[in-house]
């Protein structure tokens, strides 16, 4: 009887273990790197401030003129104010909203398209895999930046939209071609075999069988697109391509430079805008470490035997 109820109390306790580290691997993945801690942090900071400004600043109208020009920084204003008498604080704090629905907006969908076409090249094979390798070729290998600029500049400033389409249009092509690379050396493996043989869709393969085993290197494909959207977006509106009326970081940085702010002593109306940026693109990088730790088990065994070492 002892060794029938200690037999039956095994397989029972087993699944209880397994299941609280199920959706437990990001997050210890988080926790456990300083740095994925640290882009996490950051871009949680941001998102606080895109979703609640007004709990940050007194000021409900950033654009508003409502103080002296041009005033040093202070208690009232702790970044000072524009040559157009506004707040630089309260700017920079609305400002926050757009350029970070711009990033997540662009590496969601240019992640979805690398998607679609990397991963459908690759196990479709034949001239579909021609056709669209070649198209992912040549977006390769045109100038992004002079491209970007030029459809901009037909298709129309003054709409966040134009911006998002011309980023979509121009930053899938390098995901695509690591997520096809990916996708062929899984192809021949023995579950999609298998998957084969039981008749099931190239639809179900592809969206039950290939990606899940894909997820870390899609994860990172949408923060490096998401990093190229932050950078992208905030050159284009700098030189003019974008809504200047509109309150963006990029859109900061053109007024501060048609108004020579760095000549005159208003070096916190570049400077604030431009840190934004570079923090915002910092934050999509680091947290690449965490889905790095999760893609390659290797990592994890390292980490964890040099703690034990530190340790004794």
């Amino acid at each position: 009887m002892t060794a029938l109820l200690t037999g039956t109390a095994g397989p029972t306790e087993m699944p209880r273990r397994s299941s609280r580290r199920r959706g437990s691997g990001l997050f210890r993945a988080i926790r456990t790197s300083g740095k994925a801690t640290t882009g996490a942090v950051i871009l949680v900071l941001f998102v606080v401030l895109a979703a609640f400004p007004q709990l940050f600043t007194p000021v409900r109208d950033p654009d508003a003129r409502a103080f002296d020009l041009m005033l040093p920084p202070s208690a009232q204003h702790l970044l000072g104010t524009t040559a157009f008498g506004q707040d630089i604080l309260a700017q920079l704090i609305y400002s926050t909203r757009q350029s970070l629905v711009i990033a997540v907006v662009v590496g969601g969908l240019a992640t979805v398209l690398s998607v679609l076409i990397g991963v459908s090249a690759a196990y479709l094979g034949g001239v579909a895999d021609s056709v669209l390798s070649a198209v992912t070729d040549i977006f390769l290998v045109v100038p992004t930046f002079p491209l970007i600029i030029v459809i901009a500049a037909y298709a129309g400033t003054g709409n966040p939209t134009v911006i998002i389409g011309v980023l979509v249009f121009t930053g899938w092509s390098y995901g695509a071609r690591q997520l096809r690379a990916q996708a062929l050396s899984l192809r021949n493996r023995d579950f999609l075999e298998s998957a084969r043989v039981r008749g099931e869709r190239r639809s179900y393969i592809i969206l039950f069988e290939v990606l899940p085993t894909m997820t870390s290197l899609i994860l990172a494909n949408f923060l490096g697109s998401a990093l190229y959207a932050v950078l992208t977006a905030a050159g284009l509106q700098f030189i003019g391509l974008g809504d200047n009326s509109s309150l963006s970081w990029g859109t900061m940085l053109y007024w501060a430079q048609n108004n020579s702010a760095l000549q005159s002593g208003q070096a916190l109306w570049v400077v604030a805008p431009g840190l934004c940026v570079a923090l915002l693109g910092a934050s999509f990088a680091l947290l690449n470490y965490a889905f790095d730790e999760i893609g390659n088990p290797a990592l994890r065994p390292v980490r964890r035997t040099r703690a034990q070492r530190a340790r004794s």
